[in-house]
């Protein structure tokens, strides 16, 4: 693949990751293989938009079909699991999509099902990158893992960011 290719095929991926549908795809692929149909009831929407987004996961590589099955209905059915490449994918802006994401996951939640930490912290550069390395280092060694198989879906949100809010004496 050249440079050309390479650089069309993350423009790509990056488009792909940029709307908040297709995330909340994903995490419904990641432990359990899902059809067009079952993700459009999920998600409320129409099939044929989701058939668009569902077509888009997979020609970026995001999701893959496994082998047809007849539905219900004795029809043709074609499931998606997640292929976790959306774990290793940066794009442009990220951080926001996610956060738009967290909060459509969130909606409707009782309050008590939400378990919120914001923390201020006063870091040099130093202990700012140790503390986004050994978060990093401890979300990996959980993404890793094989999932438990009488375990039940959790999702995990965490933000790091410059504080706007100085402390009145300027440091």
């Amino acid at each position: 693949m050249d440079a050309t290719d390479a650089d069309a095929e993350l423009l790509a991926r990056g488009r792909a990751l940029s709307s908040p549908l297709r995330l909340r795809v994903l995490r419904l692929c990641a432990f359990e293989a899902r059809t067009n149909k079952e993700l459009a009831e999920l998600l409320e929407v129409n099939p044929g938009t989701m058939l668009h987004h569902v077509r888009t996961l997979v020609q970026t590589g995001f999701l893959a079909a496994e082998p047809e099955r007849a539905g219900a209905t004795g029809a043709r059915e074609i499931p998606y699991r997640a292929t976790g490449l959306s774990w290793r994918t940066e794009f442009p802006g990220g951080s926001r999509v996610l956060v738009d994401v967290f909060l459509e996951q969130i909606d409707g939640l009782d309050p008590d099902e939400l378990q919120t930490t914001w923390l201020g912290l006063k870091l040099s550069d130093e202990h700012r990158e140790e503390l986004e390395r050994r978060l990093f280092e401890l979300v990996t060694e959980f993404k890793e893992r094989a999932p438990d198989p009488d375990g039940r879906p959790y999702s995990l949100f965490t933000a790091l960011h410059p504080d706007r809010n100085p402390p009145a004496d300027g440091r």
